[in-house]
């Protein structure tokens, strides 16, 4: 295929969407990018290759799905809108090595899927996409919660999003959210995606992370579920200290108090600081004091 033929360049998407009379959904957040160039920047911030299983969500009409197509091993794509099946059908026509799955990436069993369509298991896996910006976060923790075996991850997300993602202590975009992905992965801000190069045009700059998969989580805790319960206490209200936090979400009786009390002394956390102020290791540290002294 010659590249002055890429699916996106604004003249081709332009004929691709009135081939097909496809109109865009906002309910879907969907944004298609016109600038091959950026699609090309994204497939190599992935280090994708010949040895590379590709996870794409929300493909579109396949502008990033082709350049992935055009380096990895396999594609697999999945695409909930059923009025993009047929354009896929036609712009993916070419390439052997892309399986479009229509389904709703978040109601899929991400184990069996990847088993059953790629021939070759044991090669690397890595998602690369860009993600719909109202289900950005759900989508993320969907790929990490699932215990998959994803390397890398390299995504396209409003840059605010991705600044909350990739924020450290004591910055104002760091939460909750910081560490959930954190834990799992580094998180590294490649590079920014101005809104012009988009179809329709939204409203706000995007954003390439690239995640990439520490070979164990990033602080060892006894209760993973509890300690991502600790972290959103801490953050539910951030101008209020992590004392006032906590005891909003665990009680304020006087035995919970004491409990809370305890464990911020045992893990040297004055009680005074925001949530915002504590690293991954003393979030570790105060979730694993409080499992111990738990009754």
């Amino acid at each position: 295929m010659k590249e002055e033929r890429d699916i996106a360049t604004p003249s081709r998407t332009k004929e691709i969407l009135a081939k097909h009379g496809f109109t865009f959904k906002k309910s879907l957040g969907q944004n298609f990018l016109t600038e091959p160039n950026i699609l090309r920047k994204i497939v190599e911030t992935a280090g994708i290759d010949e040895t590379t299983n590709v996870i794409e969500v929300g493909p579109g009409i396949g502008a990033l799905t082709e350049q992935l197509a055009k380096h990895a091993k396999q594609v697999l794509a999945f695409e909930i809108d059923d009025r993009l099946i047929p354009v896929l059908a036609d712009t993916m026509q070419p390439y052997a090595n892309v399986k479009i799955i229509h389904q709703d990436v978040l109601q899929a069993d991400l184990s069996t899927t990847i088993r059953s369509e790629f021939s070759d298991t044991a090669a690397s896996l890595k998602v690369v996409a860009n993600l719909p910006y109202y289900i950005t976060t759900p989508i993320m923790m969907h790929f990490l919660e699932s215990q998959v075996p994803v390397d890398e991850m390299v995504v396209m997300m409003q840059k605010e999003v991705a600044d909350r993602i990739s924020a450290v202590p004591g910055t104002k975009a760091y939460g909750s959210l910081s560490i959930a992905v954190q834990y799992y992965m580094e998180a590294k801000l490649a590079f920014i995606v101005p809104k012009t190069v988009f179809v329709p045009q939204p409203n706000v700059d995007s954003a390439i992370l690239k995640l990439t998969r520490r070979p164990q989580p990033a602080v060892a805790v006894t209760d993973e579920k509890e300690f991502f319960k600790l972290t959103k206490a801490a953050f539910q209200l951030r101008r209020k200290t992590l004392w006032n936090n906590l005891q909003n979400s665990y009680g304020k009786d006087e035995e919970t108090k004491q409990w809370l009390a305890d464990s911020l002394e045992a893990s040297g956390i004055d009680p005074k600081r925001r949530g915002e102020t504590l690293s991954l290791a003393e979030f570790a540290k105060l979730s694993n004091e409080m499992q111990a002294r738990k009754g």
